[in-house]
Parts: structure tokens; sequence; C-alpha cells
């Protein structure tokens, strides 16, 4: 049986489910080892304006709700569902409510310990998806451009023996007008939990996984997974951190390699054998 770590919040965004890009598969398997009493599902988790144009819907996509429906019958987890703008397609029945554990709203607050989070995608201060949509469909398009050169990229890369690059992270970060975005987005998000009464905010939208205090209010940023594969957990202390899927596969290999390790260590030498005989290492035992 998988052993899983129990948190009281996980926040994911970005999934854009539906897409190309999307690692719904990973996603998945992430809440399989992480379970949680309150889910935020925040923001384009479905990818509606890539299913307009080339998006396929996959049965990958479906498994990964089929994983938070168990999470629900299983842990009794409340998910909050925020749209974000590439699954605004939510607007026309927001706010709703299915069941006593599934909720689909505009923006959140979430309560922790003696600190308010204002939760919201992060798209209400994006003047360019506001206000200039086609704007926002061509960017969406040369971005989708961009993760298509970069997986064809790291399969070279693969080839040669080497470690995952995101070119297109890197480029992102090395144009000016991306990285004042960037600070402009985080400054305006701030502003806006101040304004709501808040601590701090917690966002998505951007891609760009974050945790740090702006003018004594805290920003959190989920990341997304498509490029950064990553999460906001919260503790049961009101502690939060940001967790990557990719650290959590290598730690899965290290502790597998341990107990393997163990059991092997642990076996009998051949002095102390006598009372084994027959029995074969691995023939009845599971590592996990």
């Amino acid at each position: 049986m998988r052993e899983t770590t129990h948190f009281r919040t996980i926040v994911i965004s970005d999934l854009h489910l539906g897409s190309g890009g999307s690692k719904a598969e990973e996603v998945t398997a992430f809440l399989k080892s992480y379970s949680c009493k309150k889910l935020i599902l925040n923001g384009d988790i479905i990818d509606a304006w890539q299913l307009k144009k080339y998006g396929v819907w996959k049965r990958k996509h479906t498994l990964f709700f089929k994983r938070v429906l168990k999470m629900i019958d299983e842990h009794n987890t409340k998910v909050i569902y925020v749209r974000g703008n590439h699954d605004d397609f939510l607007d026309q029945i927001l706010p709703l409510r299915l069941g006593k554990n599934f909720q689909i709203k505009k923006d959140y607050i979430l309560n922790s310990g003696a600190q308010r989070y204002y939760v919201t995608h992060g798209d209400v201060f994006d003047s360019i998806t506001t206000h200039f949509k086609w704007l926002a469909y061509l960017g969406d398009m040369s971005y989708t451009g961009l993760l298509a050169l970069n997986k064809l990229y790291n399969h070279y890369r693969a080839w040669r023996g080497l470690p995952y690059f995101s070119l297109s992270q890197r480029i992102k970060q090395s144009i000016k007008m991306a990285v004042n975005y960037i600070s402009d987005f985080e400054e305006k998000l701030t502003e806006l939990a101040r304004s709501r009464g808040c601590d701090g905010i917690i966002c998505g939208h951007i891609h760009q996984p974050a945790m740090r205090e702006i003018d004594g209010i805290m920003y959190m940023n989920s990341g997304d997974w498509v490029e950064t594969l990553s999460a906001l957990v919260e503790d049961f202390e009101g502690n939060w951190s940001l967790l990557y899927y990719n650290e959590h596969v290598k730690n899965e290999k290290l502790n597998n390699e341990k107990k393997r390790s163990t059991v092997i260590e642990s076996f009998p030498t051949p002095e102390k054998q006598v009372a084994f005989t027959g029995v074969f290492l691995g023939q009845n035992q599971r590592i996990i």
C-alpha cells in the first residue's frame, strides 16, 4: 500500500488539461502521494482555449478528476475550484456547489491559523487578457509553439544523456518585458490582498512558483503543471512550502533504494541461513 503524506491544504493551478503540454499523469501521481483536508484548484485546470482549437481531451485528463473525487471519498477532502482565464467558461455557472465537498468560485478567502489569504487565479490584473483577448489568444499560440520546441529540444538532450532544461522558462526570464510584467503582477496582487483585508495572496497564472513577502503582504504562487510541476502545501501548524514533483520523484527513488538496501543487508549471512533453507530473497518480499 502506498504511503501518503497528509497536509491541511494543497494548492495547484495551471494544469491546462486538454492541451498538449499538460502533465496530467504527473499531477495525478502527485495527489496519490499527498492527501489533504482542503484541495484548491486555482484556475486554468481545464484549458478551454486549447480545446476549442486543436486541443484533445484524453483519458489521463479524466483520471485526474477521478483522483480528486477519490480524495473526497477517502479523506473527506474539501475541493475549491477557482476559475482561471483558460477555464473562463465557468463564469456562466458561478458560484456553484456540487454536494458538500466541491465548490466552483471566482475567488476565495482561506483562513490559515491567524492569517487570511486571498485566493485568486491572478488574471484579474492581466490587462491583456481582460481588455484585449485576441492578443491573449495570440500569446497563447506563441507559448504553445514554444512548448513544442521545448519538447523537441529536451528529446535531443535526453538522447545526449543530459537533464531536462526548460527552454521556454529561460526565454521568459531573459526578456526584460516579461521580467517587468512578473514584478508588476506580484505587486498588484499584494495590493489587492491588502485591500481585501488579507495577510497574503495565493495565485497562479504566470507559471512562476514563488513565496516571498512584499511590503508586509505574503505573496505565494503555486506555479504550474506544464513546466515547473509545483504545488503549495500547508501543514497542520500553518507553515507553507513549495513542493516540486521532480524532487518528489527523486526522493521516492532514494527511499526505494534505501529500502532495498535494508532488505538485502538484513538477510542472514550464509552461516545463519540453515533455518531458511529453500527460502529465496524476493520470493515473498514486496518493496513499496
